[in-house]
């Protein structure tokens, strides 16, 4: 089987409706990305509260929802000024992208572009564990959720109690068993594990 073939994303290409995985480094600029696309969906029809837009953390999740508001509203304001006939496209590529076409198309664009700024608290902007804990309390007693569970954003401190408990499940003095490795050797491994979310753990 020969390697799979991978081509370049173009920020101004197709709007993509089905899955697109896109592998991209620290500092390739991600979030301009999204914050684009963001634009681009609400600008051909898409409504705001139908993306969602999940991050890992609550930094970067605030961050997001600052870029794709600003993003929004500078598309407004552009396709704004270029239908009064003060402005061209300038060199923004998304820009020009959405400036292209009759009156009638822009303009319903940047009608679109207004509305999702004017209801932007609509957008679902979130981190993972934070939607999640959502979705689960929106099902209620569907979602047959221990409403003592709470999401948590960093697991260290989880991590160390479950493996502290195997541990001593496992190897205390009342099991009779031999430690196959130390508590610290033991951590270490979880750790790997759950960095790792690609690894297989098999018991030997």
């Amino acid at each position: 089987m020969g390697r799979q073939a991978y081509s370049e994303f173009d920020l101004c290409g197709p709007l993509s409706s089905g899955v697109t995985v896109l592998e991209a480094s620290a500092g390739t600029g991600k979030t301009y990305a999204i914050a684009a696309l963001a634009a681009r969906y609400v600008a051909e029809g898409t409504p705001l509260d139908r993306l969602l837009l999940i991050t890992f953390t609550r930094i970067a999740t605030g961050e997001l929802r600052d870029r794709v508001r600003e993003r929004l509203v500078a598309c407004e304001q552009e396709l704004s000024s270029i239908l009064a006939g003060a402005a061209d496209a300038g060199t923004d590529p998304v820009v020009s992208l959405l400036a292209a076409g009759s009156d009638e198309e822009v303009s319903r664009r940047r009608d679109r572009l207004a509305r999702a700024v004017a209801d932007f608290d609509a957008a679902t902007i979130a981190t993972t564990h934070g939607f999640c804990q959502e979705v689960l309390a929106e099902l209620g007693t569907i979602g047959d959720l221990d409403r003592e569970t709470e999401f948590v954003e960093d697991v260290p401190g989880v991590l160390e109690e479950a493996l502290d408990d195997l541990y001593v499940r496992r190897f205390g003095p009342r099991t009779g068993g031999a430690a196959k490795f130390t508590r610290a050797q033991a951590l270490q491994i979880a750790r790997a594990a759950v960095e790792n979310p690609m690894a297989q753990l098999e018991p030997s």
